[in-house]
């Protein structure tokens, strides 16, 4: 049975365009899912009545904490399941299971610590990240609870990362799907009281109108119950690789290298939450509480826009990594090709509808007048250089698909660390600019982080696979 398995997930076989896809699909369904659930959550948040706007702004100073939770669940589940995809490639098991176990003791102790320490700090963190007298007390009734299911997101979200690895995309998308329907069948009656009326609409009949203390609520039982799943599966017999005790045991330099490779995810996470509070503390002090709503809008469209490339990369970086580690290095170019092209298709297609319709798009999330008025030209400005965001996820997928910690990590911190940050405090100085400032630190970064990092993996990466092919095939000539 072990053997079919095996051979049934051989990424060597079949072409890479139908085998990226075959990962891919599942994967970008899972991110839909997924977007929709936080979409769902800020709908339902923004249209709470009468404190609708406030308590959205409330969330959008709560999202840098999550997106600190999120990188150190990245840490271990995008630093182990690379290694893992090419431990498989290679033929050895042994390895890639330890790999899996040791990124699951990591993930537990990690997931304990940060719990501790971000519910004793919370306010002062919540003050620092931008908050005012108006907007603590929902960012801080949220994360309170949100805190209590930080576990739940490392194990579903770290270890999901495994099973994508092993290649059951299907399996994986569920863990995502799973926990998206619990939260968005919860939502309504843990936000809303009886009578209350569901986006103005429908009356709900009964609810515990705990607002968005409810909303968190939803999301920890939604977080457990998918941890359940990817757990019950891992444990299972249907898994290739089996999550044991004897893998468990903490190997130095296993460990260094789930950490090595993963720490561009953790990077990338918390170098989004530093973006997103400097942007807060800028917003609040050119525009107030207004423009943080808007920030917080934005990034709500940003999720469902990059949940097509977010798909597309899950799927591609185990197949590249394993024939990668199969040395099919002609397949690993092929793959690199097929992905560069159809994230820089789509980035060309959401770029479009930003432009034309941004007042579509915000009013998925909320109708005040107020924040249209700003949010629109603010929209227009943040996406205008999202076609180069696609080249910058493009390189970032190939070099932790293959391995490449340091260059992987090295453009996680340029964009972030060296453009994004001076800019966001620096060009709203530059007079007439104020809250635009902040808004165009974005595009620029885009244009300057994206090019040089896709720039880079094309010189070093896609032009050295060319050349270990040729010498491959030479080999077999002679």
């Amino acid at each position: 049975m072990q053997e079919v398995k095996e051979v049934k997930n051989d990424f060597t076989k079949g072409p890479m365009w139908q085998v990226i896809l075959k990962m891919s699909i599942p994967m970008m369904m899972a991110q839909l899912v997924n977007v929709l659930y936080n979409v769902v959550d800020r709908m339902y948040i923004g249209h709470i009545e009468h404190v609708g706007a406030m308590a959205l702004t409330g969330l959008g100073l709560s999202m840098p904490v999550i997106s600190l939770i999120t990188a150190f669940a990245n840490l271990c589940g995008n630093g182990g399941g690379p290694l893992c995809s090419i431990a498989r490639g290679e033929g050895d098991k042994a390895k890639a299971e330890r790999y899996m176990g040791n990124a699951f003791v990591l993930l537990l102790g990690i997931g304990i610590v940060i719990t501790v320490l971000l519910s004793v700090f919370l306010k002062e963190l919540l003050f620092f990240l931008g908050a005012s007298e108006q907007t603590f007390p929902y960012a801080s009734e949220y994360l309170r609870v949100y805190l209590l299911g930080t576990l739940f997101v490392m194990i579903s979200l770290g270890m999901n990362a495994f099973i994508n690895a092993q290649g059951f995309a299907k399996i994986g998308m569920l863990t995502v799907v799973l926990g998206a329907l619990v939260n968005i069948v919860l939502d309504p009656f843990f936000i809303l009281g009886a009578g209350e009326k569901l986006f103005g609409v429908i009356t709900m009949p009964f609810g515990l109108g705990l607002g968005i203390k409810g909303a968190a609520w939803a999301t920890v039982i939604a977080q457990f119950c998918s941890a359940v799943w990817v757990l019950q599966f891992l444990f299972s017999r249907r898994a290739i690789l089996d999550l044991r005790p004897k893998c468990m045991r903490l190997h130095a330099q296993t460990v260094g290298r789930i950490l090595g490779l993963g720490v561009t995810g953790f990077v990338m996470g918390v170098t989004t939450g530093l973006v997103q509070s400097a942007c807060n503390v800028q917003l609040q002090r050119y525009g107030g509480d207004l423009y943080v709503g808007v920030m917080t809008v934005i990034n709500s469209v940003k999720e469902l826009a990059f949940l097509v490339v977010h798909g597309l990369a899950s799927g591609a970086q185990p197949v590249l990594g394993y024939n990668y580690g199969a040395k099919a290095y002609g397949r690993v170019r092929t793959g690199i090709r097929f992905f560069c092209l159809g994230s820089l298709l789509y980035a060309c297609t959401v770029w479009l509808l930003s432009m034309t319709i941004p007042g579509a798009l915000i009013r998925i999330f909320n109708q005040d007048p107020a924040l249209l008025r700003a949010g629109i030209p603010s929209i227009r400005i943040y996406f205008c250089g999202f076609m180069c965001m696609a080249l910058q996820s493009a390189g970032q997928c190939v070099f932790v698909g293959l391995g490449k910690a340091k260059y992987a990590v090295t453009f996680s911190l340029l964009r972030k660390v060296v453009i994004v940050l001076p800019l966001v405090y620096l060009l709203p100085l530059i007079p007439g600019m104020d809250v635009n400032g902040v808004f165009w630190s974005e595009p620029i970064s885009d244009l300057l982080g994206g090019g040089a990092c896709f720039l880079t993996m094309w010189l070093t990466v896609y032009k050295r696979l060319g050349r270990e092919e040729a010498l491959s095939r030479n080999e077999e000539t002679i």
